[in-house]
């Protein structure tokens, strides 16, 4: 067999979070705990915002599918680390390799177009609050949803089918705890030159939600800063104020992992991606059920539901 070809026959070996024994037992007990976390909770913002009417608007069905793609995101990882650290290996094939990046790319995409589709929801209920109702009509909800879930798969083909076609030889340790691009393009032995720049167009669409969400909230405080009463002022921060923290928790990892050069990526960077895979998808739920009123009243209209059955 030609070497080029022999990628799909190939087993990499991931290496975790720290390569050393004790931490990684340290962080299979840490998921242990942040993955079913993540599940209930997110699953618990879905079902309270179906069965209460209240919250069937557009800002909540925006926080049902983003809790929806949360979901995923995490299981994308977490499982097969669990299972490699119980069954005591590394391994993963080529092509379980390629499937983890895919959906890694698109759900992370898809995230956040929705997180700025959530911006945009808040910039027009607070700065044009008399045509909110029709800008942010079921159609254009729907709309919002699907063209964040087709630009994060878009976004995801490309680097999926250039990784599928590189060579890769002696090294087959991948410096993280599942298959991401940055470490799969620095254990490659064939020119990377297109795949890096893909890479860096990739973080260009990647950072097109962050400038809409800067516009929207832009417009926000704006429009906030020139109402004179407090009150208002008061109400419109704590309408955006869980929003500009799941924000800055995700794009602030993001940001510290992929906006660098390549060649400067290690093992100790896996400890990065935990927070954005894994911590601010099991945040989500509490940011925005503990500091909404709403939400939070569901959740407990919720249990109170379950525990009277």
């Amino acid at each position: 067999m030609r070497e080029e070809n022999q990628s799909s026959a190939l087993d990499f070996i991931l290496l975790g979070i720290s390569g050393q024994q004790k931490q990684e037992d340290f962080f299979f007990f840490l998921f242990l705990f942040i993955y079913p976390i993540t599940l209930i909770g997110n699953l618990l913002i879905i079902l309270a915002i179906h069965c209460d009417v209240r919250l069937h608007n557009p800002m909540y069905f925006l926080l049902a599918n983003l809790s929806f793609v949360d979901i995923f995101f995490s299981s994308v990882t977490i499982p097969k680390m669990l299972a490699n650290h119980l069954l005591g290996t590394k391994a993963i094939s080529f092509g379980g390799c390629l499937t983890q990046m895919y959906f890694m790319i698109a759900l992370g995409n898809t995230d956040s177009y929705i997180l700025a589709a959530m911006a945009y929801d808040r910039a027009m209920a607070i700065t044009r609050p008399l045509h909110y109702t029709t800008i942010m009509s079921p159609r254009a909800c729907v709309l919002l949803v699907v063209g964040s879930w087709v630009v994060g798969n878009a976004n995801a083909v490309p680097h999926t089918l250039l990784t599928a076609r590189l060579s890769f030889c002696a090294n087959k340790e991948v410096a993280n705890f599942y298959c991401d691009i940055a470490p799969l393009l620095k254990l490659s032995c064939s020119d990377i030159h297109f795949n890096v720049k893909m890479m860096y167009v990739g973080v260009g669409v990647f950072s097109v939600p962050l400038l809409c969400i800067i516009i929207s909230y832009v417009q926000v405080f704006s429009t906030v800063l020139r109402v004179p009463s407090t009150k208002g002022v008061r109400k419109a921060f704590s309408t955006c104020g869980s929003h500009l923290t799941v924000v800055s928790l995700y794009y602030g990892t993001v940001m510290g992992m992929y906006f660098r050069p390549l060649t400067s990526y290690s093992l100790k960077d896996a400890v990065i991606t935990v927070m954005y895979m894994a911590v601010t998808p099991m945040l989500n739920p509490f940011i925005y059920s503990l500091r909404n009123r709403d939400m939070k009243a569901a959740l407990g209209k919720l249990f109170s539901k379950s525990t009277s059955q």
